[in-house]
């Protein structure tokens, strides 16, 4: 029973393999294997699993299973070319050779194994030759930089892009390692020359990239510490490059080598996490030291962030977050408290403070209960006490500092400080002070706090006269256009709500004429004029202030100009304020009878405001799309910052969606990079977010050229957010645009199908041909059909026990024009293709006559042409049913047809690559849907 269970599985997976699911036939494979299964079963099934790896590109499990294999059966000489095949691609060549030599051995006369041998034998050579002519290169390239008297010659400058060029290779970066690369570049490091250190920060990042054993190493002689130290440097290029190899160095040890190297660069690696955590606590120590550049402490937040929280937060390990909250907590928050202008701080740029908000509300977020959160408040708590307790006044100010950056970042956290005894009443008095940094310090706190549920009225009662006294009677453009932004905080407090007007009228729209008159000053320095794109942010949610704003041109352009600037921590602000003058946030219609119940009952309803109708959000894409808003937006989502959020990437999807909504606009966003953009919205950020620019890439490949709008390699990376909208939690109108995109991909190209099925969309989009609704029905036939035009879903039309064909043939006769014209499109596709499937058409259906008939006598010409191939395939396909169709009327008809109108089967040529004849006439390559 076990002997035929197992070999019933084998057969399974056989066939799966044979329909491309890799995945399922190693599903069975597995199975077969638990069966205990005889030693020669095994060495079967470990061999096929080696194929199925290799299918699915994971070259290190299809090396075990092949080895697996070959320890069951030493003589199994396809589990030995398998191997060979996945050393090849590991390069690992000196042993592929080895398996390819013991597979010839065993069969001299096979020519594949011949031809293989020759192949890697002369990847080896090749090799060789490389390595030996790099050897004097490399020891050539050293000399030039190490000597001191080719100091700055053009010389030196090309010896040190050869070296990085070099790096770029792993041939080459291992060649240079062994070399004594290291300890020359670090030599390199220690001249102090931007240059040099540019050249070999850039030569070391191709020794460590994605090689775990030579990262260690770099690191044991280089010194974690030294390394982390270059952040810290003057030169802004020599930072980033700096923070490029501490990135490489970071994937290298939490991901590790995923080449798959083996013996002696394994055994080197000592314990990769502990390698880490020195790395992570040097970054640390740099956050709070003297002398350190401010870009350099912003490189050091960016790692943080992208190396300690979790990529998903259904891993259940957040040890590093804890250690970090440990070891590290306080002096983050001494980054997100310090001040600029006083000397003796700590160095900031205006992003730190909010890289630090950042970096604070990840580390939050990835906390896992109530005792994790608890323990990282009240260290929050105690160290914003120790500076407002005893410290004096500029105690207090540094602690107000640290409350702000909690309430931009883990606003929970900050809460819970505003609630600390005498902190509130602090910087209520502080923003009457006449200094202006304190002044500075408190107005700041106020309007972050302000938005805060718990703090809300209390400011609304004690903060907006202090804000408007502030704004009506200080000299200083720096605490008036805070004092602004505080008010256009209160005042857009009913959102969108028309009914629900904080101030008098005429008062926002007097509040948003000078933000954009402060917005347009360029004497104003850009970390002030950011407040005048916060204030706005908050005041375009009255549609009379969008309407003014859109058509002050010179307030757009410097809008879009601040945007792109080095002040990165406006772009939340400038999204908000997009999302607010396109109308892209979630909005539902109230429900009449529901509007009418509350009134009835005394209870408030929103209202919208007339200007928030359809056609004014119109007319506001328009002007912003020729105000060069794309452009802008295409700037901002390429920028490497902390601050581009998973929200602040959620704002610019919901506004690239909303400029795309009208067709005739399309174009310009696609002339302007939109496209492109798109791109890394869909792949990264918030679900809502992803789900947005998936939507808004769909929009763009159903109405333009997708070769045009996404050219090179980037089409085929449109392909994954669109099937990303065929999942269930999408909208019917979600569900129906990426069919359309899908459809457009699989007309293009075999490549782009094979992508298609690669991203397991075939099942998805049959469970739509089942969809009650019309268009995503029809939307998910048509792409059907021009995805059966690739041999795999052909082999599902034709493999045994499905009702694929039944469907197809039941839609050709459907009312539905369009359906019928997909469904008889694919039918004549798949019956040119597989002639077997014309003999199983009368056994799907008894109507399938009436439904041909039908066809051939359908006014629209395109319906007739695909009925006269799908009959003329049949005829040619079987005598039987020839005889059957041509004794029926629908063969009458059919003849008739070609009788009457020649032309038909001419047109049917050339719209399908038929022969012209009758008498002749061969299948058809690929009739496609539409």
């Amino acid at each position: 029973m076990t002997a035929s269970a197992v070999e019933q599985l084998r057969k399974e997976g056989n066939e799966l393999f044979k329909c491309g699911d890799y995945e399922g036939a190693l599903t069975a494979y597995t199975q077969a294997l638990g069966l205990g299964a005889t030693p020669q079963d095994q060495a079967i099934l470990h061999r096929n699993r080696a194929a199925c790896h290799l299918k699915l590109e994971d070259y290190n499990k299809a090396e075990t299973e092949a080895s697996k294999a070959i320890e069951k059966d030493g003589g199994d000489v396809k589990a030995l070319y398998r191997r060979s095949q996945a050393l090849e691609k590991l390069g690992r060549l000196d042993q592929a050779v080895l398996d390819l030599q013991r597979c010839v051995s065993l069969e001299p006369k096979n020519k594949v194994f011949q031809e293989a041998l020759r192949n890697i034998g002369g990847q080896i050579q090749e090799k060789v030759r490389y390595m030996s002519s790099t050897d004097a290169k490399v020891e050539q390239m050293f000399q030039i930089l190490l000597d001191p008297q080719e100091k700055g010659t053009e010389k030196k400058q090309k010896a040190s892009q050869n070296l990085v060029v070099l790096a770029r290779e792993d041939a080459g970066a291992e060649k240079i390692f062994r070399s004594n690369g290291v300890q020359l570049l670090q030599r390199l490091l220690d001249t102090g020359e931007a240059d040099l250190m540019l050249a070999a920060l850039r030569t070391l990042v191709g020794i460590c990239s994605e090689h775990q054993s030579r990262t260690v190493a770099t690191l044991s002689v280089l010194g974690t510490r030294r390394v982390v130290s270059i952040l810290g440097v003057e030169s802004q290029a020599v930072s980033l490059a700096a923070c490029h190899l501490l990135q490489v160095i970071f994937d290298a040890l939490k991901e590790g080598v995923k080449k798959g190297f083996r013996g002696k660069e394994g055994a080197i690696i000592v314990d990769p996490a502990r390698e880490l955590k020195i790395l992570i606590s040097n970054l640390l120590e740099l956050l709070t030291e003297v002398g350190v550049s401010g870009q350099g402490r912003d490189n050091a937040l960016t790692l943080l962030i992208k190396a300690v929280p979790r990529k998903s937060l259904k891993d259940p390990n957040n040890s590093l977050t804890l250690w970090v909250i440990d070891q590290g907590l306080k002096k983050i928050l001494e980054v997100g408290g310090s001040v600029q202008e006083p000397p003796g701080e700590l160095a900031v740029t205006a992003n730190s403070r909010m890289s630090a908000s950042v970096l604070l509300s990840k580390l939050f977020d990835d906390l896992k209960c109530d005792a994790e959160r608890e323990n990282f408040h009240r260290l929050c708590e105690n160290y914003i006490k120790s500076w407002f307790e005893g410290q004096g006044l500029a105690g207090k100010l540094r602690a107000i500092q640290t409350v702000s950056c909690l309430l931009q970042g883990p606003c929970e956290a900050g809460n819970r400080a505003l609630e600390l005894s005498g902190v509130m009443e602090s910087v209520i008095t502080l923003c009457a002070s006449e200094q202006e940094e304190e002044q500075l310090v408190a107005v700041e706190a106020l309007i972050h706090a302000a938005g805060k549920a718990k703090r809300a009225s209390f400011i609304t009662a004690n903060g907006v006269s202090l804000l408007k006294d502030l704004y009506k009677r200080s000299e200083k453009d720096s605490i008036r256009i805070r004092a602004l932004v505080g008010l256009c905080k209160l005042g857009s407090a009913g959102g969108t709500d028309f009914s629900m007007k904080q101030f008098a009228e005429g008062s926002t729209l007097k509040l948003a004429k000078q933000c954009r008159k402060w917005l347009c000053n360029d004497q104003i320095d850009a970390g002030t004029r950011r407040w005048a794109v916060e204030g706005l942010a908050y005041l375009t949610f009255d549609a009379d202030v969008k309407e003014e704003f859109v058509e002050d041109e010179a307030a757009l352009k410097a809008l879009f100009k601040l945007s792109t600037s080095e002040e990165r921590s406006v772009l939340f602000a400038v999204a908000s304020a997009l999302v607010n003058c396109t109308n892209s946030y979630d909005y539902e219609e109230p429900d009449p009878k529901m509007v009418e119940l509350a009134k009835y009952a005394k209870q408030h309803v929103p209202e919208q405001h007339p200007k928030d109708k359809p056609a004014f959000v119109r007319a506001r894409v328009k002007k912003l799309l020729a105000a060069g808003v794309v452009s802008a937006m295409t700037c901002m989502v390429k920028t490497e910052s902390p601050v581009l959020t998973g929200s602040c990437r959620e704002l610019l999807s919901r506004v690239f969606l909303a400029l795309v909504d009208e067709v005739e606009d399309r174009g310009t966003v696609v002339a302007q990079g939109g496209g492109k953009a798109l791109l890394p919205l869909a792949l990264e950020g918030t679900d809502v977010g992803q789900t947005k620019a998936a939507q808004a890439l769909a929009k763009l490949t159903i109405t333009s050229n997708p070769e045009m709008t996404f050219p090179g390699e980037r089409i085929y990376e449109v392909v994954r957010p669109l099937v990303s909208l065929l999942h269930l939690n999408c909208s019917g109108l979600q569900n129906f645009e990426a069919l359309m995109a899908l459809t457009n991909l699989a007309g293009i190209s075999e490549r782009l199908r094979q992508k298609i099925l690669k991203e397991k969309a075939v099942p998805m989009i049959e469970g739509y041909m089942f969809e009650e609704h019309e268009m995503i029905r029809r939307a998910a036939t048509e792409c059907m059909c021009n995805l059966a035009m690739s041999k795999e879903v052909q082999d599902l039309f034709e493999a045994t026990g499905n009702d694929r064909l039944k469907l197809l043939v039941l839609y050709s006769g459907e009312d539905d024009e369009l359906l019928r014209r997909a469904a008889a499109g694919g039918l004549a596709m798949l019956t040119s293709m597989r002639p077997s499937l014309c003999s199983r058409i009368p056994q799907v259906t008894t109507h399938w006559l009436e439904i041909l008939q039908a066809l051939l006598l359908s006014p629209n010409q395109e319906l007739q042409h695909r009925g006269v191939v799908v009959a003329l395939n049949m005829v040619e396909a079987s005598k039987e049913i020839a005889g059957t169709l041509m004794e029926s009327e629908a063969g009458t008809w059919l003849w008739a047809s070609l009788e009457q109108e020649p032309g038909l089967v001419e047109c049917a040529a050339e719209l399908y690559g038929t022969a012209t004849s009758t008498e002749g006439i061969q299948r058809i390559p690929h009739p496609g849907a539409c």
